[in-house]
C-alpha cells in the first residue's frame, strides 16, 4: 500500500520532538525511537514515531518468529514492535518458569497508519491514503500542544522494592562462580528486579524525565494497550541495510565523575582493565559466531573492538560486528539466528540461558528482548532493551531490571555495585 509523504521545516526541532510525543498520547499504539543526536556509527534518522495500528500481530512465542515472518512477508510495509527475551523459547525449544508480573505478550508488532520521520531541521508524515488527508491538520494541531511540565504532575514517589536481597544476590552470583569454574559455562548475564506495586504512572512525563538525564542513541517510548516501556537504552542488537548486518554488543560499565580529570582517569581505566574487556571479546565471539550462520562465508569482520562509549550516566566498552548476507535470507530468519542478543545471555549461550533461568527470580519478558521496525524492503532495526522502565497500567505495576556480566574473575560485591549503578537513572525518575 502506497503512502502520502508531506516534508515541512522546522524551526524548533527539539520542542517539536516533546510536543509530537504529548500528541501522540491519543492512541493506543504508540512506537517513539529517538537517538537523542548522538554520534555513533551506523545512524539512521533522528527519531520517528509510529502510531495507530492498520494491522497488528500479537503473540506467545510458539511459534513466534514463523508468524513474524508471514506478517511481515504479507504486509510489506513499515513495521513496529518488540520481542521479548521468551522469544529464546522459540529459538532453542527452552522455557520460561519464573514469575511474571507485567504480562507483556511475547511478541507485538503493527502496521501504522501514521508515521512520522525526523532528520535534521525537516519533518516528513508518511501517511497511508485512508488518513492522508489529515497531514496538514495534524502538524497544525502538533504545533499547538503545549510543552510538558519540568515535573510530573500528581504522581505518587514509588516505593521501589527489591525483588532479591543483596545476600541473595551474592549468594547467585557464587553459584555462577561454581559454574563458571567446572566449566559448565564461561560468561553469563545474570539479572535482578526491582518493582513499585500500585503504582500510578505517567508514562509519557516519566519517560521525558529518563530520557533527558541519560540521552541514549536508542531511546524508546512504546506504548500497545494499557502496557509501556520507557527505554534508555544505549545499545544496538540488529541492524540490516542491504545485504549488510550489524550488532553492537555491549559489556564493560564505569562511572561517570564530578571532574573531568577522575572522569578521564575512569574511561582510561575501562578501557584498559582486562576483566572488563574479557567480558566485551567474549561476547564478541558469541555475536560473531551467531551472525555466520546467515552471513557470506568470510564476511563477517569486527568494525570496534572495546571502544568506549561515553553516556550521560555511565562509560561504555562497546564492539561493533558486521557481516555480509545473500539477497535472498529473510531478515526474519537473521533474527531468529541471532537472538537474545549475546550480551544480555552468557556464553555458551543454551548453556548460560538455561542456568540464568533457574537462578533469577522474575520472567525478563520484554526485559533484554530488542524494540524496532522492519521497513518494507525489509531492512530493520533494533535496539537492546536495557535501562528500562516497564509499566503495566492495569495492574499499577512498574519494574525495571539490571544486571551484569559474570565471568571467572567477577567479585560479586563488585558486581553488586555495578547493578545499582545500573540501576540509579530509573529509580531516580520514579523516586524523586
Amino acid at each position: 500500500m502506497r503512502r502520502t509523504d508531506v516534508v515541512f521545516s522546522l524551526e524548533d526541532r527539539e520542542g517539536f520532538k516533546e510536543r509530537l510525543l504529548l500528541w501522540a498520547q491519543q492512541h493506543t499504539e504508540i512506537i517513539w525511537l529517538d537517538s537523542n543526536n548522538y554520534r555513533h556509527l551506523y545512524p539512521t534518522f533522528d527519531a520517528v514515531l509510529a502510531v495507530d495500528a492498520l494491522t497488528a500481530i500479537k503473540t506467545d512465542y510458539h511459534h513466534a518468529f514463523d508468524d513474524l515472518k508471514e506478517y511481515q512477508t504479507v504486509t510489506a510495509d513499515w513495521i513496529f514492535g518488540y520481542l521479548s527475551y521468551d522469544l529464546k523459547n522459540d529459538v532453542e525449544r527452552l522455557t520460561s518458569s519464573n514469575a511474571d508480573q507485567l504480562g507483556f505478550p511475547d511478541l507485538y508488532f503493527f502496521q501504522p497508519k501514521k508515521l512520522i520521520f525526523i532528520r535534521g531541521d525537516r519533518v516528513e508524515f508518511c501517511y497511508m491514503p485512508m488518513v492522508d488527508d489529515e497531514i496538514a491538520t495534524d502538524f497544525e494541531d502538533i504545533a499547538k500542544v503545549q510543552s510538558a511540565p519540568a515535573a510530573v504532575s500528581g504522581q505518587q514517589k514509588a516505593l521501589i522494592k527489591s525483588r532479591i536481597s543483596k545476600g541473595e544476590y551474592i549468594d547467585k552470583v557464587g553459584q555462577l562462580l561454581l559454574h563458571i569454574h567446572r566449566g559448565d559455562i564461561y560468561e553469563a548475564n545474570f539479572c535482578q528486579e526491582f518493582y513499585a506495586e500500585g503504582q500510578e504512572l505517567d508514562p509519557v512525563q516519566t519517560f521525558f524525565r529518563l530520557n533527558a538525564i541519560s540521552r541514549p542513541p536508542f531511546a524508546a517510548y512504546l506504548r500497545l494497550e494499557d502496557k509501556y516501556l520507557l527505554s534508555a537504552s544505549p545499545e544496538r542488537y540488529l541492524k540490516r541495510s542491504g545485504n549488510r548486518v550489524v550488532s553492537q554488543p555491549i559489556k564493560g560499565t564505569a562511572r561517570r565523575a564530578a571532574t573531568p580529570e577522575e572522569d578521564r582517569r575512569l574511561r582510561e581505566e575501562l578501557e584498559n582493565t582486562p576483566k572488563e574487556r574479557s567480558e566485551n571479546i567474549m561476547i564478541v565471539d558469541l555475536v560473531r559466531n551467531d551472525l555466520s550462520v546467515t552471513a557470506k562465508k568470510g564476511s563477517v569482520v569486527v568494525e570496534e573492538l572495546c571502544r568506549v562509549y561515553t553516556f550521560e550516566q555511565v562509560h561504555q566498552l562497546i564492539s561493533t560486528v558486521a557481516a555480509e548476507v545473500e539477497d535472498h535470507i529473510a531478515s526474519v530468519d537473521i533474527l531468529r539466528s541471532t537472538f537474545p542478543m549475546g550480551s544480555m545471555t552468557g556464553a555458551p549461550k543454551i548453556s548460560a540461558m538455561k542456568i540464568i533461568e533457574e537462578l533469577e527470580s522474575s520472567r525478563r519478558g520484554l526485559y533484554s528482548g530488542a524494540v524496532g521496525y522492519f521497513t518494507p524492503s525489509g531492512d530493520f532495526d533494533f535496539n537492546v532493551v536495557i535501562r528500562s522502565i516497564l509499566y503495566n497500567e492495569t495492574d499499577r505495576y512498574v519494574s525495571f531490571t539490571v544486571g551484569g556480566a559474570i565471568t571467572g574473575g567477577s567479585d560479586p560485591e563488585r558486581e553488586y555495585e555495578e547493578c545499582m549503578l545500573k540501576a540509579r537513572a530509573m529509580r531516580r525518575v520514579l523516586e524523586e
